[in-house]
């Protein structure tokens, strides 16, 4: 059964002050897909969840980060959260393989935003079957490998580019995505 795949942050010396600039830098280091089509949609939470946004904005592609952030800064407050639900292009299988835009939301967190896990930075990549072998599908090992090595070089990307503390790549079920995908990987192969 397919679980939803995460990757939150929790930063060094995050604050009020310094949550748009780490916000920045994983919006410039994350690659937008080229194909998508679809708007992405650029919401302003305040306090949780529950609460309905403060503003909701669409941007048809390609997403105009500068835009983004000039609309984030006006509600640059410890309770508010930054959500941008946006693609990035993955090898999906529908007849057969095709690079096509794959559903993300980018978030960041002040640190008083009301969350379960506390991060800071989170990522919500969809379903984690783009990133484990399917073995009934033909050349699927190849084509999620090539889906994993989009996933990893982010992660090195964000790793090098914020004052990360810790980090976790995790699934919606709380089993350690990294085990299970080692698992999958190596029946996969073997």
């Amino acid at each position: 059964m397919a679980d939803q795949l995460y990757l939150s942050y929790w930063l060094r010396n995050h604050t009020e002050l310094t949550m748009l600039r780490h916000y920045e830098k994983l919006l410039k280091l994350f690659p937008f897909s080229r194909l998508a089509r679809q708007p992405s949609t650029f919401k302003v939470l305040a306090i949780d969840y529950s609460e309905a946004p403060v503003l909701e904005i669409p941007y048809p592609p390609p997403v105009a980060i500068e835009d983004v952030l000039a609309a984030a800064k006006d509600f640059q407050n410890a309770d508010s959260c930054f959500w941008l639900e946006t693609w990035w292009d993955l090898w999906q299988f529908d007849k057969q393989w095709e690079l096509a835009p794959s559903r993300v939301a980018l978030c960041c967190f002040g640190p008083k935003f009301d969350r379960e896990n506390g991060e800071h930075l989170g990522i919500e990549f969809g379903i984690d079957a783009h990133f484990l072998p399917q073995p009934e599908l033909p050349n699927s090992l190849r084509m999620i490998q090539s889906n994993i090595k989009s996933l990893l070089k982010l992660v090195h990307d964000l790793d090098d580019a914020l004052p990360v503390e810790t980090r976790r790549l995790w699934s919606e079920s709380g089993d350690n995505f990294s085990e299970k995908l080692h698992q999958a990987l190596a029946a996969a192969e073997g």
